[in-house]
């Protein structure tokens, strides 16, 4: 055992006590902050996530605020996506760019109100980024992290669960959607979103105080329906091909790579930092492309803790960026980061410890 030592750096989540309380058993640092991993059953929560519903602490998804006259100017400078039609109480999936098209960050961003927007943010640090982009371009605009805390509620039951909470209206809301409201006098906005292909609901709480209380009610309004603690899963999101930035993606990974070619408008405007690059990548073709990976053997292998290389004929090709055992396929997956001349049902090696293992490319996602 070892402990993880406190410090300012590392900050707690307002749900932190409530974690604690429910028996977590791992964090990972995420945003600067300690995300909950896992409650001491993998596998039960990877099945509750599958057929139930489960509450996660993903506050250290941390929101970068735009507010100000100029708030929809500078997220159109920084989204190479079309922004304009995109209303209030709406959410967008975005790749957020350098100059030179590779993805700094892969956030929702949320239009509040006519001037407020939030960048719902992976694990990378975007507040320097966007004040250094708004003051290079002289805008009107105010760059901070509010107090809002995401709580994800997840699983084919999570809407029955927050159906009770708030009311049936939540079922009219469309993925990306969101509406300000409250329970309990407790200030929230509430979308249709989460990192899981099961679907459910993130409560973006907008009060840290009131943190376990938040907590709290959820948990007992999901009693009916077995609500259980659970975390981002990293099994159900591979099966699922869900992108993890900085996982799956290195220092030159561009949006054409890693499928995210549908959230690109190269017709944007040309003030919007990196479309000249990704417009150039886009005409060339990118050098890689992102597959799944299924090796041999009926062997559960733990999760990878780095990139493992590809090879064909000896020959590097590639990455495997991430490994999972998935119960649903009964075989080790993983994603492929590959040159583009690798296409699915492809024979290769992947290069784990001790010897290469035989794996087969194949399509995203796997279920």
């Amino acid at each position: 055992m070892f402990e993880i030592t406190p410090s300012a750096r590392l900050r707690q989540s307002p749900y932190f006590d409530a974690t604690v309380a429910a028996g977590v058993a791992g964090f990972s640092a995420y945003n600067r902050m300690l995300l909950p991993t896992h409650y001491g059953n993998p596998e039960g929560e990877y099945r509750r996530l599958i057929n139930g519903v489960c509450q996660w602490d993903v506050a250290a998804q941390r929101q970068v605020q735009v507010t100000g006259p100029d708030a929809g100017t500078l997220v159109q400078i920084l989204c190479p996506r079309d922004m304009s039609k995109c209303r209030e109480g709406r959410g967008r999936y975005v790749a957020l760019c350098d100059h030179d098209g590779t993805i700094l960050n892969d956030p929702v961003v949320q239009k509040v109100d006519e001037n407020r927007y939030w960048f719902s943010i992976a694990d990378s640090d975007m507040l320097f980024w966007c004040r250094a982009i708004a003051a290079e371009r002289g805008l009107a605009v105010t760059i901070d992290e509010p107090d809002v805390s995401p709580m994800a509620v997840q699983g084919p039951r999570a809407e029955d669960v927050i159906a009770s909470v708030f009311g049936d209206w939540v079922r009219d809301l469309k993925l990306f959607w969101s509406r300000e409201t409250d329970v309990d006098g407790i200030p929230l906005i509430l979308a249709r979103s989460g990192w899981s292909k099961q679907g459910g609901y993130e409560l973006y709480l907008m009060d840290g105080a009131k943190g376990t209380a938040l907590w709290d009610i959820v948990r007992e309004a999901g009693k009916p329906w077995d609500i259980g603690p659970g975390a981002p899963n990293h099994t159900e999101r591979i099966e699922s091909g869900l992108l993890s930035w900085g996982g799956d993606t290195d220092d030159r990974t561009n949006p054409f790579e890693v499928r995210m070619e549908r959230y690109v408008d190269l017709d944007v405007s040309d003030d919007v930092v990196g479309i000249q690059a990704l417009r150039r990548i886009h005409a060339e073709g990118p050098a890689r492309h992102q597959l799944g990976v299924i090796l041999e053997g009926y062997d559960p292998l733990p999760p990878a803790t780095r990139w493992h290389d590809i090879l064909v004929d000896g020959r590097n090709v590639g990455d495997m960026t991430n490994r999972t055992w998935s119960p649903q396929l009964e075989r080790n997956v993983g994603f492929a980061l590959v040159s583009r001349s690798c296409s699915t049902d492809d024979g290769v090696e992947v290069a784990l410890e001790g010897a290469p293992v035989t794996a087969t490319i194949t399509e995203l996602p796997f279920c």
